[in-house]
């Protein structure tokens, strides 16, 4: 019924740029961290990280996403708990995050985008370059990343009960076990 390639051709289908592909390709890394941690099914739930922002570049407002995505993903069969998950990602949708994965991913989302931030700006654009304290620092910058919601950041850590650095250590862990396929290895020797 589904599957990761399936995952993978639909948000190429939707999704023409590649950072925001490789945002997909992250979130999916940090949802298969977790799922792994808590004895869940990695693929519901990276599957689940892969598809979140699938609909963003088309329909890149409030209005928009993720519900175009949501009538996308119902047509085509896509399950209801993956659904779920990815509309409650979104604060201002109103959906409940009832579920760990739902929760996990709203804690994820904005999180792991600034964790690449960080790993993009470090002198060798390494994930392997990033610590907790340098996250937690840029965090301080509101100059910097100013896109990514910082309450969402620090909301979705306490609605998964975890200490802000330990959410960021997780986070970083998972990016430097996929390093390669996210670019984030760097350009040190």
């Amino acid at each position: 019924m589904y599957d990761r390639d399936a995952a993978w051709a639909l948000l190429c289908e939707f999704t023409e740029t590649e950072p925001l592909r490789k945002h997909g390709l992250a979130v999916e890394a940090v949802m298969r961290h977790f799922a792994r941690k808590h004895g869940a099914d990695e693929d519901v739930w990276g599957i689940t990280g892969m598809l979140h922002d699938f609909d963003y570049e088309r329909w890149p407002t409030a209005e928009g996403h993720p519900y175009e995505g949501n009538k996308i993903l119902t047509e085509r069969g896509w399950p209801e708990e993956m659904r779920t998950a990815i509309m409650g990602h979104a604060d201002y949708t109103g959906v409940t995050r009832e579920t760990l994965m739902a929760k996990t991913l709203f804690a994820s989302d904005e999180l792991t985008g600034f964790v690449t931030a960080v790993a993009l700006v470090r002198p060798n654009k390494s994930i392997f370059e990033v610590e907790v304290s340098s996250v937690r620092k840029k965090l301080k910058d509101k100059a910097f990343a100013r896109q990514v919601n910082r309450d969402d950041i620090v909301n979705g850590a306490d609605q998964l009960g975890i200490e802000l650095d330990a959410m960021i250590g997780e986070v970083i862990e998972a990016l430097r076990a996929n390093a390669d396929a996210l670019g984030l290895r760097g350009t040190a020797g």
